[in-house]
């Protein structure tokens, strides 16, 4: 008996500390899933998610619930960005998040578009290979330049949602060949501008807004670099105190 009480005394020390560390794993585990599954990672995540359901109501014309479905999605991509903003919860999981379910979001648009305007699309046909070409390039340019993936939040681009958004929801009233053309050369622009601040200006901030706010802030940059006022001040840095 005494045997039994002096081996549960050595081993339940072992235990506690054995339970300590489990819970301080479990405590960490939840906070990294706090820090992942926020409410901005959650709406983009939801995109994926829930982006097969509107293939399935559209396949069995169940318009409504397409129509409900999607502006439920399409209201997402607005929320997330705007939420990680105010929230202070800006990551670069959320930001990866974001670009692929815009992805998968789009080209399911151009599908939704030819299954219900077909017509749409064929005359648009030319346009949207120069936005899909134009959209690869954006991915590859920066891969072949940085030998990494590198997607920017410019103004235009985050306005492309907005545009895809409303395309979608006016195509039941509305000239859908011609809110197509619009959406896509407004596509193009907002690609080939990415593009050019990837050449000209290298890897910069993911929100810059603008290839001319990139070169604006680069031209101050350099002005005041090369002011007299601040090479006076770089003198006194460099003057060794006495």
């Amino acid at each position: 008996m005494r045997r039994s009480n002096e081996s549960f005394a050595l081993t339940f020390p072992s235990i506690s500390a054995t339970l300590r560390v489990s819970l301080a794993c479990a405590r960490r585990e939840v906070d990294v899933m706090r820090k992942v599954l926020t409410v901005p990672n959650s709406l983009s995540l939801s995109r994926l998610v829930f982006l097969p359901w509107l293939y399935l109501f559209l396949w069995r014309e169940q318009l409504f619930l397409f129509f409900v479905l999607f502006t439920v999605l399409g209201s997402t991509d607005f929320l997330d960005g705007y939420l990680a903003r105010k929230w202070n919860q800006v990551s670069r999981l959320g930001k990866a998040l974001d670009t692929v379910a815009d992805m998968f979001f789009y080209i399911s648009v151009a599908y939704f578009l030819y299954y219900l305007y077909p017509q749409a699309i064929l005359s648009n046909r030319y346009f949207l290979i120069a936005a899909f070409a134009v959209y690869g390039l954006s991915f590859l340019v920066p891969f072949m330049l940085y030998k990494k993936a590198y997607t920017l939040h410019t103004m235009i681009l985050r306005s492309n949602a907005v545009f895809v958004f409303f395309m979608m929801l006016l195509s039941f009233m509305m000239n859908t060949t011609l809110l197509l053309s619009i959406v896509s050369v407004i596509f193009i622009i907002g690609f080939v501008e990415e593009i050019l601040i990837f050449i000209h200006f290298g890897p910069v901030d993911q929100d810059t807004s603008s290839y001319f706010a990139v070169s604006l802030e680069r031209r101050l940059k350099d002005w005041m670099l090369d002011s007299p006022l601040y090479q006076k001040l770089s003198s006194y840095r460099k003057t060794p105190s006495k």
